[in-house]
């Protein structure tokens, strides 16, 4: 599988486009851009970015909504009428691959998946559909070794310390994101005792302060915690479930994923949260580049790289301005 990194794809896409720009009818292509959570500030992000790149080149983004399998079958057969050649995907289940790809195959349309990718039935990464994400894995490891940092900047007892994993299983990337910032608090001398799992139904806060509670109340003997999940919403619904219990924000270290407006939200605060931060990705740079990818392979059939990864930034109170700003958030 042909692998490189996004920022680098980034130039040397525009540096082709620059040089192609003449021979393309970009007012003839139009793509879909479908994803699972649109109400979501990622996903917010990466719509917009993927708009803003099609009216910089010339080209029209229809922007969809998918959170679950009949949705994304609806709006691929309604960008099938409008005239779509293709479409970038998160999807809201990565097993619907499958029946995606045979509904877009049915029309002839070019697909590219977005930070969740497809998998086959077996749970292998589906080959043939050229993906953008984070290396998971990677993203999780600097979550464990920022806590792991943080804990040891407060001199905190490693046996009055517990974990709060707010997990989804369901998700191949989440338990990536999740068994990788496990490793590196282990590999750190954290306790493996000291781990307690708070199964989520869904991604977001609610579903995590739902999960996070009860493993709180059952747990009191601790007198600190650091919570990690998937994203940072389910990262800030282990905080509201820190909050409810009447743990003090200095007793609690939460690093979530992404980069958003809901961490920005958070670090506006005029008091800090026990959200101590989050590794910022490039929502913006996932839109942008996705988009201009199935640009190229519909206009210029030149086809992306098979997996591309993108790396992420420890975002905190004291930085988040300037990464913000630095990753074009």
């Amino acid at each position: 599988m042909r692998l490189t990194t996004a920022f680098s794809r980034l130039a040397l896409g525009s540096a082709i486009m620059l040089a192609s720009l003449g021979s393309v009818q970009a007012q003839d292509v139009k793509i879909g851009f479908i994803v699972k959570q649109p109400e979501q500030a990622w996903f917010i992000n990466e719509q917009r970015a993927a708009t803003e790149r099609g009216e910089e080149l010339g080209f029209d983004v229809v922007r969809m909504s998918g959170k679950d399998g009949q949705e994304v079958l609806s709006a691929i057969d309604n960008l099938y009428a409008q005239g779509a050649q293709g479409f970038v995907i998160c999807p809201p289940d990565v097993r619907l691959g499958s029946a995606i790809m045979n509904r877009a195959e049915q029309y002839g349309m070019k697909v590219i998946t977005v930070d969740d990718q497809f998998v086959t039935s077996s749970g292998e990464p589906m080959e043939g559909v050229p993906h953008l994400g984070m290396s998971g894995t990677r993203i999780g490891q600097q979550v464990g070794q920022a806590i792991a940092a943080e804990i040891e900047a407060r001199g905190w007892n490693p046996e009055e310390v517990a974990a709060l994993r707010i997990t989804n299983n369901e998700l191949p990337t989440a338990v990536e994101r999740t068994d990788g910032a496990t490793q590196a608090l282990l590999a750190s001398g954290f306790l493996e005792a000291n781990i307690f799992d708070a199964p989520q139904q869904s991604t977001d806060t609610s579903s995590a302060f739902s999960a996070a509670a009860p493993v709180l109340s059952q747990r009191g003997e601790f007198a600190h915690w650091v919570i990690y999940a998937l994203n940072e919403e389910s990262v800030l619904g282990g905080v509201r479930a820190t909050e409810q219990y009447g743990l003090a924000a200095d007793n609690v270290i939460g690093v979530g994923i992404n980069g958003s407006g809901a961490a920005f939200a958070e670090f506006s605060r005029n008091n800090p949260t026990g959200f101590y931060g989050t590794v910022a990705v490039s929502s913006t740079m996932h839109g942008r580049q996705t988009a201009e990818d199935l640009y190229l392979w519909i206009a210029e059939d030149q086809e992306p790289p098979a997996n591309t990864e993108t790396s992420g930034t420890l975002m905190t109170r004291d930085n988040w301005e300037e990464v913000r700003a630095a990753l074009g958030l």
